[in-house]
């Protein structure tokens, strides 16, 4: 096939994009969370850290029911001053097995909800990851059809707990 000069050949397949924190992409869920040092929380509630000095940051993280735990990455570590507090083995979405650093507490709060929980750190700048059990604790749910995470609209003012 003869194109004329000032015409380029477009590729079959536009060329693949990285996915950006907080962009909707088909099947994938971000929601901005606020993560705090539960220590500093702590500490505040005693009477010895001023609220200005909490060390709290807000992330967009990947939202992931299959996933059990938050994921946080390095950077997350260092910035809300988190301590280890051990180390697990962690099964990736490739059946994979990774040794991970157990980082925390950290309090993880969406809207009117919050979840205090210990977070999988993984090195480099992976991207967080929200997974079912501070997702349980919150009672937020996915809503598919806006791609976004939600309050659970049954449940608006307050989280409901199943203890059966």
């Amino acid at each position: 096939m003869l194109l004329p000069a000032d015409k380029t050949r477009r590729p079959k397949f536009p060329p693949l994009e990285a996915v950006v924190f907080g962009e909707k992409k088909m099947g994938l869920v971000y929601a901005d969370i606020e993560l705090i040092s539960a220590d500093d929380l702590a500490l505040n509630r005693r009477g010895f850290l001023p609220e200005d000095q909490i060390k709290r940051m807000t992330v967009s993280a990947l939202v992931d029911s299959g996933s059990y735990m938050l994921t946080v990455n390095q950077h997350i570590k260092e910035q809300l001053d988190l301590p280890v507090l051990g180390e697990e083995i962690a099964r990736l979405a490739d059946e994979s097995e990774v040794r991970v650093t157990v980082v925390g507490p950290v309090e993880v709060r969406f809207g009117n909800r919050a979840t205090t929980v210990r977070a999988l750190m993984f090195s480099g700048n992976a991207e967080p990851l929200l997974g079912a059990i501070p997702m349980e604790d919150m009672d937020v749910i996915v809503d598919p059809k806006q791609q976004q995470l939600i309050v659970n609209p049954e449940n608006p003012y307050i989280a409901r707990k199943s203890v059966k």
